[in-house]
């Protein structure tokens, strides 16, 4: 096959593939607030939450950060994102359950961290809602999930939520419109390297 040849398949190949998602772009008519749910055991479900804070700023567009569980340890994404007057931001946690190993605590830091999440999902001047680290509440169970699924249905229309962490519930993940599982195939930290600036912190 000559590369003129080849050139001429891959260009037929890019035009029929144009004509289908100019279609889908067309029947997309929607406009609306969405959920988005980051999940899984790999590395950047927050990273990419992070990522659409970014981006709804550089669209002038306000935003809000409730932080479930972390918080013990000062992060990258906090001294950047404080910079910002359309960020909010709320570090609600005192670090993994692991290390505050109280329950009774912790529930009671998720519910203070839900009560502001539900602040912002009340505020229709918030463009998008980043719940970092809800999946873990609510696997937990430190939250009630009907509640949290009743707010997130009453928020204002046009406004997006993003909910990260592992373990998401099926029924959060029913209602979500997008949703994925970041699977893990390696990781550094099982070779023995720990947490680095500018990469987990």
């Amino acid at each position: 096959m000559s590369e003129g040849q080849s050139d001429d398949r891959y260009s037929e190949r890019m035009q029929k593939k144009k004509a289908i998602m100019d279609a889908r772009i067309r029947d997309a008519s929607d406009e609306r607030g969405v959920i988005i749910v980051n999940t899984g055991t790999g590395k950047g479900k927050s990273s990419a939450g992070f990522g659409m804070v970014a981006r709804a700023l550089g669209h002038g567009q306000k935003a809000g950060v409730v932080q479930f569980i972390k918080g013990k340890f000062a992060t990258g994404e906090e001294a950047f994102f404080r910079q910002f007057d359309k960020v909010t931001y709320h570090v609600m946690g005192e670090g993994y359950t692991w290390e505050t190993q109280d329950r009774s605590r912790d529930v009671e830091m998720a519910g203070a961290a839900w009560e502001q999440a539900r602040a912002l999902l009340g505020d229709d001047s918030v463009d998008l809602v980043l719940l970092d680290e809800l999946n873990i509440a609510l696997k937990k169970e430190f939250l009630d999930l009907p509640t949290v699924l009743e707010d997130l249905a009453n928020r204002p229309p046009g406004q997006h939520v993003v909910i990260t962490g592992r373990g998401a519930p099926q029924d959060l993940m029913e209602v979500a419109d997008t949703v994925t599982d970041m699977g893990k195939n390696k990781h550094a930290f099982d070779a023995g390297v720990k947490a680095q600036q500018g990469v987990e912190l």
